[in-house]
């Protein structure tokens, strides 16, 4: 049975809570089917994105936005509320203290993180280890709730689970059980799969949602000059659905990116390393925090906190190690 949130509690509340105030249950049922699961849903989608929901018109779309202002703070609030609220927000850790410090105490909740850098240099390893860390209780760095794992390449591998879950003394079975997997064929697939996820996650309390990798069907579904428009078009219309799933269930959403060389010309001859993420200004502007991963000496790689709007551009060194990231090895 789905779990009725409360106002008080600071959880999102499910649409149910508007039958109270008059909208019909044949409505709610097809916001449902839109991935309206939440009256914060409501509250933050535009109004041109509620009517293009079949069966809801002008009027419904007016009565819905009004009903869900009551009930969710849209307005101004003193900087003092912003301060005591962000002191609440639950970091992940990342299996290494170093990258942790970092961090400011590992992966933020709800906000989105991306992680970016070339083959090799531990992307999907730390989408391995959020994905059990994310499981751990709250005091112990963890973020206490489910995990949504999306994956576009390929590369999750059950067996890396469960010699990281040993580490923390988990239950394996269980381990696996919390994670919700989904393996994405296309660029619609990837973002029909959040809809689902949205459903899921007013059932279930989830802490965190990695989508490894967010550019690599984007950068074969579309290709070329001619079709950059659409693909940067749908690519903004997918972080947005990522940023709203962060705002409304508070969960901690990463996303992992591909890297492309910079060849044009003089600019890249004086630059020791000419690469920078794919997906060009749209993903950049989204993504809250970007961290680069580059490889280091033997299993070691290193971390710079590429952009944030609370860290300083800093780096520090981890390891890959079998039973998942830990601090560097000298």
């Amino acid at each position: 049975m789905a779990q009725q949130y409360s106002i008080e509690d600071g959880k999102p509340m499910l649409i149910t809570y508007l039958e109270k105030s008059g909208i019909a249950a044949m409505d709610l049922k097809k916001l449902r089917e839109a991935g309206f699961h939440t009256v914060e849903s409501i509250a933050y989608a535009s109004k041109k994105h509620l009517l293009s929901i079949k069966g809801i018109s002008e009027t419904k779309a007016d009565k819905l936005m009004a009903e869900a202002a009551k009930l969710v703070n849209l307005g101004f609030t003193t900087a003092m509320d912003v301060h005591y609220r962000r002191q609440d927000i639950v970091t992940i850790t990342t299996g290494s203290k170093e990258l942790d410090k970092a961090l400011g105490g590992g992966i933020e909740t709800g906000s989105i993180t991306e992680i970016f850098g070339e083959f090799r240099t531990g992307k999907s390893q730390l989408c391995h280890m959020l994905s059990v860390t994310g499981q751990l209780p709250i005091d112990l760095g963890g973020g206490g709730g489910k995990c949504m794992y999306i994956d576009t390449e390929g590369t999750f591998r059950p067996s890396r689970i469960l010699s990281i879950a040993q580490r923390y003394s988990l239950d394996s079975e269980n381990a696996l059980d919390n994670i919700a997997y989904a393996r994405a064929y296309n660029t619609d697939h990837q973002s029909a799969l959040l809809l689902q996820a949205a459903a899921m996650m007013s059932e279930a309390h989830f802490s965190i949602l990695l989508v490894d990798s967010s550019m690599a069907l984007y950068r074969t579904d579309y290709a070329g000059r001619g079709e950059l428009a659409a693909r940067q078009a749908h690519l903004a219309q997918f972080l947005r659905q990522l940023q709203r799933l962060a705002d409304e269930f508070g969960i901690a959403v990463v996303i992992t990116n591909q890297v492309v060389a910079q060849v044009d010309g003089g600019a890249s001859m004086f630059n020791p390393d000419p690469k920078k993420p794919a997906g060009g200004n749209i993903i950049a502007h989204a993504s809250c925090t970007r961290l680069y991963l580059r490889k280091g000496r033997g299993e070691n790689r290193i971390c710079k906190i590429y952009d944030s709007p609370s860290l300083p551009e800093n780096e520090c060194t981890f390891c890959i190690t079998e039973d998942g990231i830990a601090d560097a090895v000298e």
